[in-house]
């Protein structure tokens, strides 16, 4: 394994790093908080860092007429490869440096897809981008729950009762989605035992962010952050209001933000003092009614949404993260 780098932890806004990797000259929606996350992530891992960008919002946004906003070494890769080429440079960097090409230190590398790129047509090469522990990497993806570049289809990672336009609202039909959301950062927990780190956070909190985007890119080995970001235009809300809607999905349980490293599971505000029942869950209503893509749904369907979380959080065997039950007096 190469070596990794050794961050310290950010106590706060003001001890944000100052130097921007990724600053202004895309051409993404006003408000749109998956530039944000890649703000964040690029500040955090530092100018020593390589990003490997899917096709998505954030690389046709930030990549157009040869204008690029990224301060430090990007490359393109094709929608379902973003494991594929992460891991690919992450060995191509180990090979030079021990043939002596290239000089012998810490690289971040760092792949950054969204939740169509991950979750859907990557899932497969990013799964095995995390059982070779031989090689660091992180796996960022930015979930704005549908596939928003190419007009807001439905994804994987899309709410249930979400309108899109591959699931409309008719007469026959009120709900056209009635999948729940997969939970992509706990299938990467669960199904990986050699990847140390997996975690998920919210553009919301960015210093929450930054701090597991460092504590994935030191732990050494394959790692995976799930990154949840309000998108005004696929959610149909004002965009002045991207970083309030983080933070009603969080409190109403929509998002957890948790940490999964070395196999402990420890979770982070808000959701860590809901598990702690220091706060409770807002009700889902407001969160829902301020989103055009839910317009739809009547009292009856939110019903329906509040009564799945809260069996998500009150009786699944981690609440809010993997739906395994321990079965009776297996832990006797």
């Amino acid at each position: 394994m190469t070596m990794t780098m050794e961050f310290e932890r950010i106590r706060g806004v003001k001890a944000a790093p100052l130097p921007e990797m990724y600053t202004s000259g895309h051409r993404t929606c006003q408000g749109c908080d998956s530039a944000l996350n890649c703000r964040y992530v690029a500040k955090a891992a530092g100018p020593r860092s390589i990003v490997l960008g899917a096709t998505g919002c954030m690389y046709v946004a930030n990549t157009s007429y040869y204008s690029t906003p990224w301060a430090i070494p990007w490359m393109h890769t094709q929608l379902g490869a973003t494991g594929s080429a992460t891991l690919g440079v992450s060995v191509s960097l180990k090979v030079l440096m021990r043939k002596g090409k290239i000089k012998n230190e810490p690289i971040n590398v760092v792949g950054i897809g969204g939740d169509g790129a991950i979750a859907d047509m990557g899932l497969a090469a990013v799964s095995a981008t995390l059982t070779w522990p031989e090689y660091n990497s992180l796996i960022v993806m930015y979930d704005n729950e549908s596939y928003a570049n190419t007009g807001v289809q439905v994804s994987c990672q899309t709410p249930y009762g979400a309108h899109t336009t591959f699931s409309p609202v008719g007469t026959v039909k009120r709900i056209m989605h009635k999948r729940w959301k997969k939970n992509t950062a706990a299938m990467m927990a669960a199904g990986h035992p050699e990847c140390r780190y997996v975690a998920s956070a919210c553009t919301a909190y960015p210093i929450d962010l930054m701090n597991k985007v460092r504590r994935a890119l030191s732990i050494g080995g394959p790692t995976f952050v799930a990154i949840l970001c309000p998108c005004p235009k696929g959610w149909d809300f004002d965009p002045r209001y991207s970083h309030e809607m983080g933070e009603m999905a969080c409190k109403a349980g929509m998002w957890a933000n948790w940490e999964m490293m070395d196999g402990k599971l420890t979770f982070q505000t808000p959701s860590s003092g809901i598990i702690k029942g220091m706060v409770e869950r807002a009700p889902v209503t407001e969160y829902l009614q301020r989103q055009g893509r839910f317009d739809h749904l009547i009292k009856e369907d939110i019903d329906h949404i509040q009564k799945q979380l809260d069996k998500i959080w009150g009786e699944w065997g981690i609440p809010a993260i993997l739906p395994f039950k321990v079965a009776e007096g297996e832990l006797a």
